[in-house]
Formats: C-alpha cells, sequence, structure tokens
C-alpha cells in the first residue's frame, strides 16, 4: 500500500483529498494544527476504508512545524509516495490593510513549506523512481490580484519548473488551480460568500476526483472544470492593464466583503 502526506488535512479540499486516497486503499499521513480534529478524521478513515492514517500535528507558519513534515517527508523507511500540498489561507484586505506580519505568514505558508516540504518528497521519490506532488494553487494565480494571487502564481511556476527538472524520473508534479470551492476558507478569513453566483462554486470531491485524473495523465497545471478553464481562456486574451481592473472590481464584487 502506498502512502499519501496531506497538508491542511482536515478541512475542505485536504479533506476530499483524504476521502479519495482513503477510499482508493492509499495509508494516510494527516497533517494540520488540531490534533483533536486529525484524530477524529484518521480514525473515520481507518474505520471506513481499513488503511493506517498517523497523525501529525504541524504549524506550517512556524520554523518547527515546516520541519516537523520535512521530516516525516524524508524518512526513509516509510516513504512518502504522493505529496499533497493544500495548506493555505486568505487574509482579508486589499494592500496596505493587511498587517505586514499576515502577509509574511502568507508567504511563510504558500510559498516557503511548499518549496521545502516538495524538495523533502522528491528526493526519495526519485531515488526511488516515483512519486508524485500536488500543489494546491488557485485560479487568482493567473490574474493580478494583491498577496494571493502573487503567492499561488509562485505556486504554479514553482511547480511547473521543478517537473520540468524532474522529467524521466518516474516524478510527477502538478499545480492545482480551482475556483471558488465550498470549505472553511472564507469563513476562517472572516470573507462574505452571500454575493459570489452559485455557479462559480465547486465540489471539493468532484475537483479531487478531476485533479486526480489529471495528474494520472501527466499534466502539470490542472484548472479542473470546464466553467473555469473557460474563464481562464479570456483571462488570457485580455491586455493585462484591462484585465488589472477588471479583476480589482470582480474582487470587491465577489471577494472578501
Amino acid at each position: 500500500m502506498t502512502t499519501a502526506l496531506i497538508t491542511g488535512a482536515t478541512a475542505g479540499i485536504g479533506a476530499a483529498f483524504a476521502r479519495r486516497l482513503a477510499t482508493d486503499g492509499h495509508n494516510l499521513v494527516l497533517v494540520a494544527r488540531d490534533t483533536e480534529r486529525l484524530q477524529e478524521q484518521a480514525t473515520e478513515l481507518h474505520d471506513l476504508h481499513g488503511i493506517e492514517a498517523e497523525v501529525l500535528t504541524a504549524d506550517l507558519s512556524t520554523e518547527a512545524g515546516i520541519a516537523s513534515a520535512e521530516a516525516r517527508l524524508s524518512d526513509r523507511r516509510h516513504p512518502v509516495d504522493l505529496l499533497v500540498n493544500n495548506a493555505g489561507f486568505g487574509n482579508k484586505g486589499r494592500f496596505l490593510e493587511v498587517s505586514m506580519a499576515d502577509e509574511l505568514t502568507m508567504l511563510k505558508v504558500h510559498c516557503e513549506a511548499v518549496l521545502r516540504l516538495t524538495a523533502a518528497a522528491t528526493a526519495g521519490m526519485k531515488e526511488r523512481g516515483r512519486g508524485g506532488v500536488v500543489n494546491v494553487a488557485s485560479v487568482a494565480a493567473f490574474v493580478p490580484r494583491g498577496t494571493y494571487g502573487a503567492s499561488k502564481a509562485w505556486v504554479v511556476q514553482f511547480t511547473q519548473g521543478a517537473a520540468r527538472d524532474l522529467a524521466g524520473s518516474g516524478v510527477r508534479l502538478m499545480a492545482l488551480c480551482p475556483g471558488f470551492v465550498r470549505t472553511e476558507f472564507h469563513e476562517r478569513a472572516g470573507m462574505g460568500t452571500d454575493n459570489i453566483p452559485a455557479w462559480m462554486w465547486l465540489d471539493a470531491d468532484k475537483l479531487v476526483a478531476a485533479a486526480m485524473g489529471d495528474l494520472a495523465r501527466g499534466k502539470t497545471v490542472s484548472v479542473p472544470d470546464p466553467r473555469y478553464k473557460a474563464l481562464m481562456g479570456a483571462v488570457k486574451l485580455a491586455p493585462r492593464g484591462l484585465l488589472g481592473g477588471i479583476t480589482s472590481k470582480t474582487g470587491r464584487k465577489y471577494g472578501p466583503q
């Protein structure tokens, strides 16, 4: 049985990955900050699917948290075959309205942790000649929209570059770029969602199913929904100056309130 490590595993997209991978028979290493929720999740997945679910309490906004996840990924005696870098969060407010400490914490989680955990995981995967990494980004990566979008753009570019460097090694890397997904993300950030049209919402389980299919096909970037594929196609055709104004207005209309 193979083992998958998932960060941000207790809710939203991370929990959907945990359910899907457990259903498929993978053992799990579940990583998040809340030990009680992790233990409840591990017990439930073990009882339902008969897999082993290990719990690792780690706050990836801290050096200690990243280091503990790195250490688990570097354990050659208990190798991890699939890494899902899903941990992340949003800040409510425009640039200069969010504290610099919060901005830097976002970069720590979205960029530094992704870089370090991907490196720790793929070193062993390359030696074994197999493995995969899914780095959860966002469609916000493709539009000029503050620190969140910029950090997710870094995730996409980093993942594509690492995938090229590891081509032929048996290790696959993919950046997953969803749109609005019904998770705890917006609630935790204090963001209102009542003004977001119903058609823009995605189901986390369907999202993960599409993502796993794209990973199996060898894609390095996955936008797993026809609606968002069409939107991103339009984004590529729009002039950057015009796009900046549109995304700013759209963000105020459909984003944090």
